[in-house]
């Protein structure tokens, strides 16, 4: 068991860290983003509150906003040494950075820290502020601590012990250099590409084919100007869709923590940092406007109002029953919308209607598993305002939805619009039994608890649905 350090006059304390060492999150960081989910209309006063001074704002923040220490993700490895220092005897203080409510929650939950320093009465408890209040603490016994941030430098070189928690490359120079004999515990992996591609949700860029849907169906594939269209076009709505996504599991940090799959995303399990992603979510959009600005100005007005609306889903309508699924098919229809402004293609009515029906009856396969799922393990318990009684009905509604988008293939193909485009409009008749298969087996696999993903990626990623895609493209280009 190890033994708490000892200096002239008795057991040197350790003083503890909170944000980024015993937890791998940002406390402030978690904190904004709770408050603007409550009321949007806060991110007018944090400029304010910003202009009296960074503890005025912790301060405010932690006055309207509370944090469940249970869920949070802490550094396993630095908790356990601060049990085995604790059961030794050892005296541990938290002192942070954080505003003292936060930091106050978090001790009694681990119930380890003999005292808790915190920002509070206007003093934010950072660098050589936290220096000078564990000099006046600890006087002539000296004290380790136990940091992760720039602003530590100071307090390590004082430090008799020095634990350097998931330092940043440019920290991990500096302590190497100043204190080589520093114990660095570190989360191989935090941070990495393969978080970021997560966090990201680069696999969702798959949905943005969808931009290329108009320039197939007017038969101009073979317009190279257009085709660079769609892909920047694609592009956009990546890093636009890739910033949402950022955005909305910051909102939903607390709720994804307690989610059985949710709690593994990389911003709830602190694998990615909350303030890296903070920064991303307005330099993806940014990009994401950039590319726009290349493209026809329509395209831009279509990409600003999915990114609105996209938000307004994060914040409100998600918990709007039946407008939530109507928003998340108005969502992919935008695609369609955006390849077309992009390319300055005239989107047909057929087009649009099949659309409606079919992402409608796709977004509530999506519900109605999401409900499914947790009925099993939660039942009674209401989903987003979905009840478990809801199912049949969702069940009904998607199904119902699916049988008239393929109505509507059928009465396109049997339209003028179609001899227009294609010498042998007769041999799509076959893409209706081929929908109508593809349908039927995303609704069956719902029911089976099978589809545990979004449709419109199971289809994507499917071989089955792959196939059944392939075959499709065979029947337009033999119709031609």
């Amino acid at each position: 068991m190890q033994q708490p350090s000892t200096g002239p006059s008795g057991p040197r304390p350790l003083f503890v860290d909170l944000d980024g060492t015993l937890l791998r999150t940002d406390l402030l960081v978690e904190g904004v983003f709770a408050l603007l989910k409550k009321n949007i209309l806060f991110l007018f006063m944090l400029p304010v509150w910003m202009l009296r001074g960074k503890a005025c704002l912790k301060e405010q923040i932690a006055h309207r906003v509370d944090i469940d220490p249970e869920s949070l993700p802490y550094h396993a490895d630095l908790v356990e040494l601060l049990r085995k220092r604790k059961e030794a005897g050892g005296r541990l203080i938290l002192t942070t950075a954080s505003p003292r409510k936060f930091a106050a929650a978090v001790a009694d939950y681990l119930g380890l820290f003999d005292e808790v320093q915190a920002t509070a009465d206007g003093i934010n408890l950072r660098g050589r502020c936290k220096l000078a209040i564990m000099r006046e603490v600890t006087q002539e016994t000296g004290f380790d601590y136990a940091g992760n941030a720039l602003a530590d430098l100071p307090i390590w070189r004082e430090a008799a012990d020095c634990i350097v928690v998931n330092p940043s490359p440019a920290v991990l120079r500096r302590i190497r250099a100043d204190r080589p004999d520093s114990v660095v515990l570190a989360d191989p992996g935090r941070n990495s590409l393969g978080q970021f591609a997560l966090g990201l949700r680069l696999h969702q860029w798959l949905k943005n084919v969808l931009v290329f849907v108009p320039l197939a169906m007017a038969h101009r594939l073979d317009d190279p100007g257009l085709v660079a269209n769609s892909m920047l076009a694609f592009l956009a709505f990546g890093l636009c869709a890739s910033s949402v996504y950022l955005l909305n599991d910051l909102f939903d940090l607390p709720a994804d923590r307690r989610h059985p799959t949710k709690q593994y995303r990389p911003l709830a399990s602190g694998w990615l940092s909350v303030g890296i992603a903070a920064l991303l979510v307005p330099t993806l959009f940014a990009g994401s406007i950039a590319l726009a600005l290349l493209l026809p100005f329509e395209f831009v007005l279509v990409l600003s109002g999915y990114f609105a609306i996209t938000l307004a889903y994060s914040l409100y309508l998600k918990h709007a029953v039946m407008l939530d699924v109507l928003v998340l098919a108005g969502l992919y229809t935008m695609r369609l919308i955006g390849g077309a402004a992009a390319t300055s293609v005239t989107l047909s009515f057929w087009l649009l209607s099949f659309a409606m029906f079919l992402f409608l009856s796709l977004a509530l396969a999506k519900r109605f598993s999401e409900l499914d799922l947790h009925s099993c393990a939660h039942e009674g318990v209401a989903v987003r305002g979905y009840r478990d009684s809801d199912l049949p009905m969702l069940a009904q509604l998607g199904s119902s939805s699916a049988v008239v988008s393929v109505l509507v293939l059928a009465l396109y193909i049997n339209s003028d619009s179609v001899s227009v485009l294609y010498d042998r409009p007769q041999v799509i008749w076959l893409l209706c039994p081929l929908l109508l298969y593809l349908i039927s087996r995303i609704w069956l696999l719902a029911h089976r608890k099978m589809l545990d993903e979004d449709p419109v990626l199971f289809i994507i990623r499917d071989r089955r649905s792959q196939l059944l895609a392939a075959l499709g493209i065979i029947l337009l280009w033999v119709a031609s």
